[in-house]
């Protein structure tokens, strides 16, 4: 038999549907499982492969010319075939400081997708969280009604038992049909929200949605509240502030990208060419070379130039508006976000008693209601109000376990 135990114990954490999820083991899976994750970092290293592009244009060009042709009629003295091959090295030594404005778009463009990647994370993880917790309210939920139904069915048979032995009329025997009838109507739509709640917990996590789970944790288990942070340290640690931020500097940048393509532009290279003599009488080439610089400078464009650099900066005093509406958003999700917190965790201080009060006041009726001291209206009362505030408790606990994973997503806690 020792042996036997011994077996067991080793062997049970293997069997299906016996290991525990835990909240940050679940958050872990989604994210592995995520498609708009794995879109958001497709998009940070499109914007990184296009800022290594960007930065090829302070390098020199090389590029190579080249045509060969071949006359229909022969001449006499001269080869009927012709060629030119030219290699030619260009640096861009100026451009109106459009190079530099175009490097530091592309890396405040990737940035911004790293910025944008973190922002999905968070909502991601926050998703994660709230599909939790929810499952986990669910099946409160449904040990509640169950057993809400366990309670009406032992007092049926007490009133069937009075009834049978001529104590009690047939209408206490008809309201506790009524109410035990309401009350499994009430337990298989609590087994319908558990199901959905559940086939949503496997979907995001990418495993078969009917999956039996077993949760490491419970929205009854104590919550930490989470530390306040200031406003200052709000806006640091959220990735759309820092879009924003990033969105109004590369708007700022805009502006010398419109300008510097009407400034002058001056290129410098060194040009080859490899060709037959002239005239090609023998079919000898020869190698020829030349230095050159090439300026190019806009002279009247009917105010093309002023008015492309007044949309840009007209363009970055809109993103600024935008910056300065979203710091007032955070904000106002902060403030009203640790209120949340507090008054979440309050209503769970306060709903606990409550429910021992109502328990008490349950066993009571239903001692008395047997002992022939008291009328069924009494009991079914007690009965409601006992679930009643049983639902409030679950909701309290998942108010409070929300409001702290919405907290944590408003402060962008890492």
């Amino acid at each position: 038999m020792y042996r036997v135990l011994i077996l067991l114990a080793a062997w049970l954490p293997l069997l299906p549907g016996t290991a525990q999820t835990h909240l940050q083991e679940y958050r872990e899976q989604v994210l592995g499982h995520s498609r708009q994750l794995e879109a958001a970092r497709a998009h940070s290293r499109v914007t990184g492969e296009r800022q290594l592009l960007s930065r090829t244009d302070f390098l020199p060009r090389l590029s190579l010319a080249g045509d060969f042709s071949c006359a229909l009629r022969e001449e006499s003295e001269l080869k009927p075939w012709s060629f030119a091959l030219q290699p030619e090295i260009i640096a861009t030594l100026y451009k109106g400081g459009g190079v530099r404005a175009a490097y530091r778009e592309a890396m405040l463009n990737h940035a911004i997708a790293r910025e944008q990647e973190l922002d999905t994370e968070l909502s991601i993880r926050y998703a994660a969280d709230y599909t939790y917790w929810n499952l986990s309210a669910m099946a409160e939920y449904r040990a509640a009604m169950a057993e809400y139904v366990r309670i009406i069915r032992s007092l049926k048979e007490i009133i069937d038992r009075r009834f049978s032995e001529g104590y009690i009329a047939k209408g206490d025997v008809l309201m506790i049909e009524a109410r035990l009838s309401t009350a499994e109507y009430e337990l298989l739509m609590a087994e319908e929200n558990f199901e959905e709640a559940l086939h949503n917990f496997n979907i995001l996590r990418g495993t078969p949605s009917d999956r039996p789970v077993e949760l490491g944790e419970s929205i009854f288990d104590p919550q930490p509240r989470p530390e306040r942070k200031s406003l200052d340290q709000t806006l640091d640690n959220r990735p759309d502030y820092q879009t924003s931020r990033l969105r109004t500097a590369a708007a700022q940048n805009a502006i010398t990208i419109a300008r510097a393509g009407y400034n002058p532009r001056l290129e410098v290279g060194v040009r080859g060419s490899w060709h037959p003599e002239s005239p090609n009488r023998t079919g000898a080439t020869q190698i020829d070379g030349a230095l050159f610089a090439r300026l190019s400078v806009p002279i009247f464009g009917w105010g093309a130039r002023r008015h492309s650099t007044g949309a840009a900066r007209a363009t970055a005093l809109e993103v600024e508006w935008q910056q300065s509406e979203l710091m007032e958003q955070i904000l106002r999700e902060e403030r009203n976000g640790w209120s949340a917190v507090v008054e979440s965790q309050a209503r769970v201080e306060s709903v606990g008693e409550s429910l021992r009060i109502a328990g008490e006041n349950l066993d009571l009726g239903t001692y008395s209601y047997s002992e022939g001291l008291t009328t069924i209206l009494d009991v079914l009362q007690a009965q409601l109000n006992w679930i009643q505030i049983y639902t409030n408790v679950i909701t309290a606990h998942f108010n409070y376990a929300i409001a702290c994973s919405e907290y944590r997503r408003i402060i962008a806690e890492p």
